[in-house]
């Protein structure tokens, strides 16, 4: 077992608007999000809310580490 702990990235996105969110769009996103390795952890609608908000996470690599860092 390694010794090392795995650090994450994470993202968060609020998807629809007063009218609503569209089945089509949340699983466009999930599947690009998919295709740049991203994990969905959580997925809730705000209170009050048409809208629902996507919560993931992936591995924090060196090159992302760098991006982050970057001014």
């Amino acid at each position: 077992m390694s010794d090392q702990t795995i650090q994450w990235e994470y993202r968060v996105l609020t998807i629809g608007s007063t009218f609503g969110t569209r089945d089509e769009n949340i699983e466009a996103t999930l599947n690009e999000w998919g295709l740049e390795g991203w994990e969905v952890t959580h997925v809730y609608t705000p209170s009050s809310s048409n809208k629902v908000t996507l919560v993931a996470k992936k591995p924090l690599t060196a090159a992302s580490r760098r991006l982050r860092t970057m001014p």
